[in-house]
């Protein structure tokens, strides 16, 4: 970790970025002429976390870095700003910094496309087998082609995608999916089952599960979300149904997930992120039918670069006496 102040600089106060931002929102973060505080390319522990925080005004950090009270603390009554380049921040205890006086700011709208993108990347994977067609291949398994091989689900022959969350990512692959010719349904706590939404037909959660061919999910973490796909939603669902989560880790109860893949009461499944992330659950390596990215559904270079530019101009914002672009309410 490095300090690297400069004279002069058009924002008050010491800058922490936790982790490495891409190159260009770094380059970004030095025209600022702050005084800097880095962390390498790496996840600080919590050691390094505190020395970084420690007398900083403001904190741009990444998914990976716990804020809570103590950490708050630690800082000290001049930390004004914590800029999470992230759309979720279940990361930080909000209602810690708002207590503090810390503004907390997040990055919406900038990794939508992105993340539908992966989204509909791990459907067509998950549900015409590609990930499993280049495991055979990698093996030197023998195999020719013939009627029965690795055949999946035809999602453009009225295949119908269930979206858990109706979000600015649900939405974007709400569009996607319809490209797709599929027909699409989703759950919405601000539309009533019934209403219809540039083609999306809202149901409720029941019935979503019942009747999608694949579910995604794109709800946020919170203690109502928390293992919203536990066993009983799994065994809600059709036998021949995929589940795809882009969202967060813990909505999905992995265990649940294990059995079920198992023993075949959901035909596949796709994941982008874990409950216990960076680790991932042993059990889940050895699913049947289950694709695994790591947490990469926002990895486009221009939605990197622009989610670490937002988190640097929200820190600048409040350091200059002025309002964030995208506070968290």
């Amino acid at each position: 970790m490095t300090t690297s102040p400069t004279a002069s600089p058009p924002v008050t106060g010491l800058i922490y970025v936790s982790r490495l931002l891409t190159d260009r929102a770094m380059r970004h973060l030095e025209a600022l002429g702050a005084p800097l505080r880095i962390g390498s390319e790496s996840p600080p522990n919590r050691a390094e976390l505190e020395v970084g925080f420690a007398g900083a005004s403001a904190a741009v950090i990444t998914l990976t870095e716990r804020v809570d009270a103590a950490l708050l603390d630690v800082a000290g009554p001049q930390l004004k700003v914590i800029a999470n380049v992230a759309v979720g921040y279940d990361n930080i205890d909000v209602p810690a910094a708002t207590a503090a006086g810390v503004t907390v700011t997040n990055t919406p709208g900038v990794l939508d496309r992105a993340s539908a993108d992966h989204t509909m990347a791990l459907i067509l994977d998950a549900t015409r087998r590609i990930s499993e067609g280049d495991r055979l291949i990698r093996s030197q398994q023998p195999w020719i082609w013939g009627p029965r091989m690795l055949v999946g689900l035809d999602i453009s022959a009225g295949a119908t995608l269930g979206i858990l969350g109706y979000g600015r990512i649900g939405r974007a692959v709400a569009r996607r999916a319809q490209a797709f010719d599929m027909t699409v349904i989703a759950s919405s706590r601000s539309l009533a089952p019934g209403t219809v939404e540039n083609g999306v037909t809202f149901v409720d959660t029941p019935t979503l599960l019942a009747e999608s061919d694949v579910v995604s999910v794109h709800t946020p973490l919170t203690a109502q979300t928390r293992h919203l796909i536990d066993a009983a939603a799994l065994s809600a669902m059709k036998p021949s149904a995929y589940l795809i989560n882009t969202a967060r880790g813990g909505v999905v109860d992995e265990e649940a997930l294990v059995q079920a893949l198992h023993e075949g009461r959901i035909r596949g499944a796709a994941l982008d992120v874990f409950e216990g992330e960076p680790r991932v659950n042993p059990k889940l390596l050895t699913a049947p039918g289950l694709v695994l990215t790591p947490h990469t559904a926002s990895a486009g270079e221009a939605t990197r670069d622009t989610m670490g530019i937002l988190a640097v101009d929200n820190a600048a914002a409040v350091l200059a006496g002025k309002q964030p672009l995208t506070p968290i309410r």
